[in-house]
């Protein structure tokens, strides 16, 4: 199944204008994992547009422009949280990296901090420059002094389709100036989609949705974190 299509596809379904197309999906294939299956899952990981349970994350490698360094997923240890976003988006995004800021709240809480690294990619390096990722970051609550999590900003948006659409399967679409009822400017028509890594570079969890539920992700998050240290 090509991710376009399968974006193209699903749009009318879920999304008619710019927006977030959601719905709880999930697969086995058998992958060195923690957590059990995903009781939700409708399809084999195989036959999904994405990384899904039981698979390898791809690696990626991606600028982190307010620590001024490269972020290359595989060289980081421990157990990854890993979606993508634009900080201009109006909704979705916001519920998203609203709930996964409960999520690492939740980590400071539980001393596992050290233990787990949340990755934000944009997919709209125009925009999303250093400013205005560190303001967004205080605008969601992002605990920056806690060391762990980390906001990611691909060199251009042929960079960002590579990484992000291509590599993690996270399809997004430009909508042009004046075609969005949202926002003056351009916008996006993407899915929203959350990764769970454990420290062997297996994906425990995809959650397919703008609005995952932050005290289960960070159960299963304390769940891999304690079989895995």
């Amino acid at each position: 199944m090509q991710r376009r299509t399968y974006l193209t596809a699903t749009a009318g379904v879920a999304a008619a204008s710019a927006g977030c197309l959601t719905s709880a999906l999930g697969g086995n294939d058998g992958g060195e994992t923690v957590l059990d299956p995903p009781a939700d899952q409708q399809y084999d990981s195989g036959k999904l547009p994405y990384p899904a349970y039981g698979q390898v994350l791809p690696e990626f490698e991606v600028p982190d422009p307010l620590a001024g360094d490269v972020v290359v997923s595989d060289d980081l240890g421990g157990t990854l949280v890993v979606t993508a976003f634009f900080a201009s988006c109006p909704v979705e995004c916001v519920r998203l990296i609203g709930q996964l800021a409960g999520v690492q709240q939740g980590t400071v809480e539980r001393g596992i901090d050290d233990e787990v690294t949340f990755l934000a990619i944009t997919f709209d390096p125009e925009r999303d420059d250093a400013e205005t990722l560190r303001e967004y970051g205080e605008r969601m609550n992002i605990d920056m002094e806690a060391g762990n999590w980390r906001f990611l900003r691909p060199e251009s948006a042929e960079r960002a389709e590579t990484v992000v659409d291509e590599k993690l399967g996270v399809t997004f679409d430009r909508i042009g100036a004046g075609e969005s009822e949202r926002l003056p400017g351009y916008d996006f028509r993407h899915l929203s989609l959350t990764f769970l890594r454990n420290p062997h570079g297996i994906v425990e969890r995809a959650y397919r949705t703008d609005r995952p539920d932050h005290q289960r992700v960070l159960s299963d998050v304390e769940t891999v974190v304690e079989a895995t240290t």
